[in-house]
């Protein structure tokens, strides 16, 4: 899968609400102005499957991230992925720290949905890593996304998830043979207050490395007009594009 070619295809906007009310009214509102909606732990918890039905119809245009980061052993993961994919969703994600749970997911995936490998997440920094027992070899952050980057192309994942920090070296080592979907976009001039992510790039530098797709909660939920911080955000990738030519 390549690429969209529009700037503001590029754009996952997180519908990280309690409920389908306030996903369907951030649905109607960003249709036009981003590329994908994603649909997260809070979300799904709330509302279950309908709530996918809803934004579905409410932009129709959109494709849609099915946000469960599944992490279990290989059969259940199996048909877990089985169960979502008739959900007709574009993008669903997995941890992508076991080989044999990737290659279950790869196996029982539609051809209409990318298996995205969660590598690290982006909130967690060197100690993190350390507290959660990471090998000290593989405490860099960079280090061990490239490592379980690896994992995931080799078990045949279509894409991984990681910070912009890292996008630069997929890109160099994996080129398009892996999409990469990057979080913690963080506008240059605003700040967010409580900020739980750690490892933050704006929308320009993350694109200019090679972000795919960028996902994009705060920045577009928080802001006063949200459909002018999503053109202002968009507006950044075109130039990034630009100047990468």
């Amino acid at each position: 899968m390549t690429a969209p070619d529009k700037a503001h295809q590029r754009i996952i906007f997180p519908l990280d609400v309690p409920t389908k009310v306030e996903a369907v009214r951030f649905a109607k509102l960003l249709k036009d102005s981003v590329g994908v909606f994603k649909i997260g732990l809070e979300l799904f918890v709330a509302e279950g499957p309908s709530v996918i039905e809803a934004v579905k119809a409410t932009a129709p245009d959109a494709k849609i991230f099915f946000d469960m980061k599944l992490h279990d052993i290989p059969e259940t993961v199996k048909r877990a992925m089985r169960s979502a994919t008739k959900l007709g969703v574009n993008f669903i994600t997995v941890h992508c720290d076991n080989a044999s749970l990737m290659e279950a997911a790869h196996e029982a995936q539609s051809n209409d949905c990318i298996v995205l490998g969660v590598t690290v997440l982006t909130s967690l920094s060197r100690e993190g890593l350390r507290e959660v027992g990471i090998s000290p070899e593989l405490r860099d952050p960079s280090k061990l996304v490239m490592h379980r980057a690896e994992l995931a192309k080799r078990a045949g994942l279509g894409g991984i998830v990681c910070s912009a920090l890292e996008v630069a070296s997929i890109k160099e080592r994996f080129g398009s043979k892996l999409v990469t979907v990057t979080p913690g976009i963080r506008l240059a001039d605003k700040k967010i207050l409580n900020d739980d992510q750690r490892r933050v790039a704006t929308p320009y530098a993350a694109t200019k490395d090679g972000a795919d797709y960028i996902v994009v909660g705060r920045p577009i939920r928080d802001a006063e007009d949200p459909l002018k911080a999503a053109e202002v955000i968009a507006k950044e990738i075109e130039e990034a594009l630009t100047d990468k030519k």
